[in-house]
């Protein structure tokens, strides 16, 4: 591998290490994984305080990793589901778990 190439390949290890080394990145990704969860059931489930929920969910959501989509059933709601990206991710979550 040319050094261009290990350039190339360290500055996209280090990236996805960024992404996804914040706290509870990986846990939402893992809750996501069985489809669509609104807010505030992702927020029971990790019990996150809303500020930390927010920032994680809109990290993934620019990273191209989850959609956020407004609901209207009985009141306005906001759904969050995994993006092929973010699918992508899955066997990286599954080696934590095995890890763990």
């Amino acid at each position: 591998m040319s050094s261009t190439q290990q350039n190339k390949l360290n500055a996209e290890v280090n990236h996805v290490i960024k992404v996804l080394g914040d706290d509870h990145i990986l846990c939402i990704i893992a809750n996501l994984q069985g489809g669509g969860m609104r807010f505030n059931e992702l927020q029971r489930v990790l019990k996150l305080n809303p500020v930390t929920l927010t920032d994680r969910l809109n990290k993934l959501e620019s990273e191209g990793m989850i959609t956020r989509q407004t609901e209207t059933v009985d009141k306005i709601s906001v759904v969050y589901e995994l993006t092929k990206k973010g699918e992508g991710m899955m066997p990286i979550v599954e080696a934590f778990a095995t890890f763990a």
